[in-house]
């Protein structure tokens, strides 16, 4: 062996090249300079991939790609070749540069080449097509595992250079990781070349490791084009391959890899021990643990079938960052000066976010995803300088690479889970590398929304595979920006994702695009967990909105205002209500949780694998997060959970469909709510939906008395205990409000978190109590759902035809003032103006609160016959402070 080829061991630290240098005889040579062969192997290790076109991989030590890095560092050294770039130009070509990053592996250092250069935008290739972009140019890598690259810049006229009889062309800057041959930036250069043609181009890597014969080869290519082309390189050498070098790595990889890991369809590997490694010492990886097989010192990190007990409890906690409007995740269709400035002043408060999340963690990993690396790095930065921890940063990978578990080599360990974003070539295997042993307790994965998905939070997926390995798994989704479809007369704004429509000048209709931001999740919004519910609203929690509920009354009936633009006051329940909800938790819990099974088993059977949960805002929420909790207890499904709102004569927040759009399959969405009264909002929903493709309009509730719906846990009018109480059991979240002056028309609808009830908050209590009868039930659950999925459940609406009923026999005449059911009853003795309720005769304990509340607002209980229901509500018919008494509470019958 050469000295070349010898171990570099000073202090115990080993070269991660040496392994496969002793193996295969690959050499890194340096440029000639005194230490130039350190200075690359301190740039560089070495690992092998299962590739059939090149078997060794450069592994660089400071991209944060497979090796986990200081962000600083990582961003440093993209600034820094960015800085020589433009000492290389001058002030003016550097003013009318673009920059072109590689994907996947230099989309982040392209970016912070840009940044380091100055005032250039930014492009980077992709290959994630995105319907309805046009492609303005594409490039083979020849020697890649995925080869196709998509240019797909929002504005066409990035890449075209200015005529040179107007002015003189900008230069074009390529930035790649590494050269290794040259022939992908030839590649680049001809396809852009014959449509762009452009006088000068910019070569950037960190690396240059071409032969003799291809920096000829570079020469040559731009002698035929006419163009100068110009090199900027960290460092750089060649490397010694020796003859039959890519038999002789892939007969090593085939040797360390058994049979069931190699393929699109192999055996997954057994879970791994829950138990975090041991941090390494210097120069050490990640010791060998039970998650690993060795074999002449190789060590696979594997899929984690499904996560270990204490990551499937809660695998991930969400950390809304509130990126800024307007800002796209990166340099897919375009990063612009005016991205950059908006973006630097909301790092820190996007850190700090990050920060309070992580608590005490000592050692954070913030972890990017492929192609979305340079929001995950500036998130780094920032938390280097908001932190006392370490910080590392690194990326998840499409390309498959031998794991070794040896201080000699790279890739010291990998976790192997499937693609998350639905990719257009297929489903497949993704990769992270040098995390799992490492070390790490906490990490922050950083996904675009596209990529928040079932299959990221699936039992196999990244999320839970990360939860085997860290103590804390914290999660962050940068919207997923896709640049509007231009149409006849429209604006291109800079903002994104969601089109809508309105009037133009000249009277016709034009598309307009706005960012809708990601869901609200607890602590920050509601006081349930992140993981289980995201809201699909604005806070407007510092608006007045409460009223009294005469007024509220008043206003509402006159036709003066509707009732989602104000709030009644918050009913504060006495000590003696609260005994009484808590009895009738008591009570019906495990009637809740059979119900709960039900249909959560039917909408499974239904509507699965992974249906997307979509409660009504409010009263559907609780069951929602139920509803989720049920599917993993039992099948170990983590379901996806939003809560919308919808507002019977306004209709369905069209905002947050276009959300769910965006981010998930409609046909996958399920809507859910927590009992129906007369059908009102099923109608609703119907007439909703019709203006949007894919949606099933289809309700699943926990009950379903008034025969409205066919998904449903039962058809009892029984007490569902969240019903008794307003916000204090559903988040301390208020019911939803669609008001013109605070809900705009890029808005969604808004609600209230009242952080100041926390006290008497029993929202976590009740779905706790119920998710404790689960086993109980289960037997029982999944008799009434078999008998259920072969049952007529056809909606009888024999709720609606009684509602019409008592409405022309009590002389009310408007069956809106009519309030079916034990949830509904409650709702109008906390919210509205009652005037009696009809309790059916004989009911018991399921009305013990109704007569007490009844009691409390001075309103009479009239027993009846023939009642669907065990009650209905009604609403004060000809509302008037007259009727009621100055106190709005002696209701008097009229």
């Amino acid at each position: 062996m050469s000295g070349r080829a010898a171990r570099k061991e000073t202090a115990n630290v080993v070269w991660s090249g040496s392994w496969v240098t002793e193996r295969l005889g690959v050499e890194l040579i340096g440029d000639g300079r005194p230490d130039g062969d350190g200075e690359l192997r301190e740039l560089l290790g070495l690992a092998l991939r299962r590739n059939p076109k090149r078997a060794h991989l450069l592994v660089s030590n400071v991209l944060g790609k497979h090796v986990p890095q200081k962000p600083s560092v990582v961003y440093g050294a993209g600034f820094e070749l960015g800085r020589r770039v433009r000492e290389l130009l001058g002030d003016a070509e550097a003013g009318r540069a673009v920059v072109l990053g590689y994907a996947e592996t230099a989309t982040g250092l392209g970016h912070a080449v840009a940044d380091g250069l100055g005032p250039a935008p930014y492009l980077h290739s992709t290959r994630r097509p995105v319907e309805g972009v046009a492609q303005a140019g594409g490039f083979e890598e020849s020697h890649s595992h995925a080869t196709s690259h998509l240019l797909l810049p929002e504005d066409p006229e990035l890449l075209a250079a200015p005529s040179a009889a107007v002015a003189p062309d900008g230069p074009l800057v390529l930035v790649d990781d590494e050269f290794s041959t040259g022939n992908t930036v030839l590649n680049t250069i001809r396809a852009l070349h014959e449509r762009y043609p452009r006088s000068r181009y910019v070569i950037v890597a960190l690396v240059d490791m071409r032969s003799p014969a291809d920096r000829e080869g570079l020469t040559g290519f731009a002698e035929e084009t006419g163009a100068r082309i110009d090199l900027v390189a960290r460092s750089a050498g060649t490397v010694l391959l020796p003859e039959g070098v890519l038999e002789k790595g892939q007969a090593l990889v085939a040797a360390h890899e058994p049979e069931r890991e190699r393929g699109p369809g192999r055996e997954r590997g057994p879970e791994p021990d829950s138990e975090r490694k041991p941090e390494s010492g210097p120069g050490q990886g990640p010791e060998q643990g039970p998650e690993t097989e060795s074999a002449d010192g190789a060590g696979r990190a594997r899929n984690a079938g499904p996560a270990s007990a204490a990551s499937a409890v809660r695998p991930c906690t969400r950390v809304d960052l509130r990126w800024p409007a307007g800002v796209p995740d990166g340099g897919r269709h375009g990063f612009t000066p005016a991205h950059r400035t908006a973006l630097e002043p909301a790092l820190p408060a996007m850190a700090d976010r990050v920060a309070e999340a992580l608590g005490d963690a000592r050692r954070v990993l913030v972890l990017g995803f492929e192609e979305l690396m340079y929001a995950p790095l500036r998130l780094g930065t920032a938390l280097e300088d908001r932190l006392d921890a370490e910080v590392r940063y690194s990326t998840t990978t499409r390309s498959p690479v031998l794991a070794v578990d040896d201080p000699g080599y790279a890739i010291r360990s990998r976790l192997v889970f499937p693609a998350h974003d639905n990719p257009a070539d297929g489903p497949g295997d993704r990769y992270a590398y040098n995390v799992a042993g490492a070390g790490f307790d906490a990490v922050v994965l950083t996904v675009d929304s596209t990529a928040d998905t079932p299959e990221l939070h699936a039992p196999d997926g990244l999320l839970a595979q990360l939860a085997a390995h860290t103590d804390h798994v914290l999660l962050a989704v940068v919207p997923s920006y896709v640049p509007p479809v231009p149409q006849k007369g429209a604006t291109t704004p800079t903002s994104l994702s969601s089109p809508s429509p309105s009037s133009s000048s000249d009277g016709s209709e034009r598309q307009e695009t706005t960012v809708l931001p990601e869901p609200l999740r607890g602590p920050a919004f509601s006081s349930y967990a992140p993981d289980e519910v995201g809201w699909l609203l604005q806070d407007l929690s510092d608006a007045e909105l409460e009223a009294p509920t005469e007024e509220r009354e008043e206003a509402i009936q006159s036709g003066g205002a509707h009732y989602a633009e104000s709030l009644p006051v918050e009913y504060q329940p006495s000590e003696r209500y609260q005994e009484l909800f808590r009895a009738a938790l008591d009570l019906s819990a495990a009637r809740v949780a059979r119900a709960v099974g039900t249909v959560t088993e039917t909408v499974l059977a239904e509507r699965g694998p992974r249906p997307v949960l979509v409660s009504l805002a409010r009263a559907g929420t609780p069951v929602g997060v139920l509803m989720r909790r049920w599917a993993r207890h039992r099948h170990g499904v983590d379901l996806p959970h939003y809560a919308v709102s919808i507002v019977r004569g306004r209709g369905i927040d069209a905002n947050a469909l276009r959300w769910l759009v965006a981010h998930h399959d409609p046909a996958d969405v399920v809507f859910v709510d927590g009992w129906t009264g007369k059908g009102a909002i099923t109608r609703e929903l119907s007439e909703a939906l019709a203006g949007f493709e894919g949606f099933d309009p289809e309700i699943a509730v926990l009950a379903d008395p008034g025969g409205c719906v066919r998904t449903y846990g039962t058809r009892e009018d029984f007490l569902i205990p969240s019903a008794c109480l307003n916000s204090t059991v559903s988040g301390l979240i208020s019911r939803t409000v669609l008001r013109a002056d605070l809900v705009g028309p890029q808005d969604f609808h808004g609600a209230k978190f009242y952080r100041e009830l926390a006290d008497a908050d029993v929202s976590g209590h009740f779905l706790d109590t119920v998710a404790a009868h689960f086993d109980e039930v289960a037997d029982a659950v999944d008799a009434g759902a078999k008998e259920l999925l072969t049952a007529d459940r056809a909606p009888t609406w024999e709720g609606w035809a009684a509602v019409e009923r008592i409405s022309e026999e009590y002389g009310i005449h408007d069956v809106n003032l009519v309030k079916p059911g034990v949830g509904e009853t409650t709702r109008v003795l906390l919210r509205r103006v009652p005037w009696k309720i009809l309790a059916k005769r004989g009911a018991g304990a399921d009305l013990d609160h109704i007569r007490l509340l009844a009691e409390q607002r001075g309103v009479p209980v009239e027993e009846v016959d023939e009642l669907p229901y065990s009650c209905v509500g009604l609403i004060h018919p000809k509302y008037t402070r007259g009727a009621t008494g100055a106190d709005g509470r002696a209701v008097e019958s009229k």
